[in-house]
């Protein structure tokens, strides 16, 4: 009989703990692209005699009202400031990551491949959070010497990049047009196909 109780409660435990890891897994999904919602910038309150044009009114009235990507300042290689505002004019793959984060490390080829293939058109800012401690200059550059990945990397030394952002979570990935508007957003890692539906909601 005490066998059975064991047998049982063995079976709801492995069973609790596979639907716990279901619904994390579920939860934590990657390659969720989060874009800009419109802004109804139609009036709060519509007469009663008008409640027919209603719909008409509010689809005239409806309007996407874009978000500028706030500048920041960021350091290449040789310590030369770089300001996102220097590349307005072509779109903007922003990506903050760390060599110490496994996600960003398994996105990263699709990155520089999509560099590769689109660097022409798109600007990659492949910004590094050099911390000084856990992530220096030097270790986040070797680890992309040995990697042998081509994008451009700058290194956000004063973390004025990731406070102007409010990045908590690595790796952190925006879309923004050639405008300067800020377009989609992924947390977490991608793959190549989202990165790519972020690069087509930018592209002209």
């Amino acid at each position: 009989m005490k066998v059975l109780i064991v047998i049982l409660a063995l079976v709801i435990l492995i069973g609790g703990a596979w639907l716990l890891y279901t619904q994390l897994s579920e939860e934590l999904a990657p390659n969720q692209l989060a874009v800009q919602d419109s802004v109804d910038t139609s009036p709060a309150e519509t007469p009663d005699n008008e409640m027919e044009d209603a719909p008409q009114q509010q689809s005239e009235d409806t309007e996407t009202q874009k978000i500028l990507a706030p500048d920041f300042t960021v350091y290449d290689l040789e310590g030369n400031a770089v300001q996102l505002s220097d590349f307005i004019g072509k779109p903007v793959v922003l990506n903050f990551w760390a060599s110490w984060c496994g996600p960003c490390q398994s996105e990263m080829p699709d990155f520089n491949e999509a560099y590769a293939e689109l660097g022409e058109d798109v600007h990659f800012l492949m910004i590094n959070m050099t911390d000084g401690s856990r992530e220096t200059v030097d270790t986040a550059s070797a680890f992309i010497e040995e990697q042998g990945y081509l994008f451009p990397v700058y290194y956000d030394t004063d973390f004025d990049a990731a406070i102007t952002y409010g990045v908590y979570s690595l790796p952190s990935t925006l879309f923004i047009d050639a405008e300067g508007y800020g377009i989609a957003q992924a947390v977490g890692a991608i793959d190549r196909e989202t990165l790519q539906r972020g690069i087509d909601l930018i592209l002209p």
